[in-house]
């Protein structure tokens, strides 16, 4: 087995694991930071196609940016752990067996591709024309767009904040 299947491999299971962890867990933050997990995994597989600028922005973009956003949501909703149910009767009979059918197609897919499937080296002067484009030329929006993301995330927890101690104040200044 060689280096490279085996980072693959073991990228591909913790991709894998975290996806689960994305559907098994109850308390959505920690969920948010599998689904992170998930996107770290993700740009270390394309790490490993040599695609460096879609690595990069994969942790910029989704591990950063939409996951701030994704805190944000769930910090705004004050959201908890969530309640389980028994499985409806709809899932157990039309879901399962559908979801089993899906997996194999997927499975059969992905070998049959594979099988065919040689990687190219991405051009190395589209990848260098792309980036001193995006850090050179438009670096102010760039910039510009990470701190309202960071602006976005401090008003989310002002807001919690705000949220959970509005009532404690409220018997401090009745019983004052």
């Amino acid at each position: 087995m060689t280096p490279q299947m085996l980072t693959f491999l073991v990228l591909a299971a913790v991709a894998v694991a975290g996806a689960v962890n994305v559907i098994v867990l109850r308390h959505p933050i920690h969920s948010a930071i599998s689904l992170i997990v998930v996107m770290v995994s993700l740009a270390g597989l394309f790490l490993t196609l040599e695609a460096e600028f879609i690595a990069a922005l994969q942790i910029i973009v989704y591990a950063g940016a939409i996951m701030v956003l994704f805190v944000f949501v769930i910090m705004l909703l004050n959201a908890g752990e969530e309640e389980r149910t028994n499985m409806s009767r709809m899932a157990r009979y039309v879901g399962v067996p559908l979801g089993i059918v899906l997996l194999g197609e997927l499975a059969y897919q992905v070998g049959a591709a594979s099988l065919s499937m040689t990687a190219q080296p991405a051009d190395a002067s589209a990848i260098h024309g792309l980036s001193m484009l995006l850090f050179q030329d438009f670096v102010f929006p760039f910039e510009l767009t990470s701190i309202l993301i960071l602006i976005a995330l401090l008003g989310a927890l002002v807001l919690a904040q705000r949220r959970e101690g509005a009532p404690a104040k409220r018997e401090q200044q009745n019983a004052g």
